[in-house]
């Protein structure tokens, strides 16, 4: 273990522990979470799935941070895709449900709600987590993949990044093999579709919390991407 992998792990340690540790410390999350879910949606992103971006850079580069990768412009975005994480798992949450019923399954709403699992739950889980990813994630991840290319472009500074963002020059120049060879094609299915199944089978004000946290391993995919990218 190097220098840099001790001093990261022990700053993590000393931001994340107090939650754990301290009583007051999770009831203020905890009130907080529940009487301000978007802007905690903000933050959680905006620290856990910046932290896996880090990490993910540590793993194809050898180093958490450098010149133009854009720390703050990184958190700022996905503080924003947090929000709209968050949106997100509230519509499919509620709506696919909804439609399970529409289709025949009369009990999915008051099946999904219930407490305790079930191998219908997992069902009518695994039906949210499916429809979310099919339809919401392959934009999600676009328009994370155009803010990251702006961010790089600008040279990671907040400044830069306020910049107009140049949207069809930025398209045109992504790696579309890439991104459906095997950020939409093999990460979506064999992935986030599992991993989301978990994720809605927890409670409700457990849901973001459990989304940003596999935002270190989308770091980790990103740069399993990024490698393939430069092959």
């Amino acid at each position: 273990m190097k220098r840099q992998d001790l001093i990261f792990i022990i700053g993590v340690a000393v931001l994340l522990l107090p939650f754990f540790i301290c009583r007051p410390v999770y009831s203020w999350y905890h009130t907080f979470n529940a009487e301000h879910g978007m802007v905690m949606s903000f933050l959680k992103f905006a620290i856990l799935s910046t932290l896996g971006e880090m990490i993910g850079l540590r793993i194809s580069a050898g180093v958490y941070t450098r010149k133009g990768f854009g720390i703050l412009p990184r958190m700022l975005v996905w503080g924003v895709l947090g929000m709209g994480i968050n949106a997100a798992m509230i519509i499919f949450s509620n709506g696919t449900p909804v439609f399970l019923q529409y289709l025949g399954m009369n009990d999915a709403v008051s099946l999904f709600q219930a407490p305790g699992i079930s191998w219908r739950k997992v069902l009518v889980a695994f039906a949210v987590s499916v429809s979310m990813n099919t339809i919401f994630a392959p934009v999600f991840m676009t328009l994370h993949k155009i803010t990251d290319t702006h961010i790089l472009m600008q040279g990671g500074t907040l400044r830069g990044f306020f910049t107009p963002l140049h949207m069809g020059e930025i398209m045109a120049g992504l790696n579309w093999r890439v991104l459906w060879g095997f950020v939409f094609k093999k990460t979506i299915p064999f992935f986030w579709f599992p991993a989301h199944t978990i994720t809605f089978l927890l409670p409700g004000n457990m849901r973001v919390l459990c989304a940003a946290l596999l935002g270190v391993a989308l770091g980790i995919l990103l740069a399993i991407a990024a490698r393939k990218g430069e092959k």
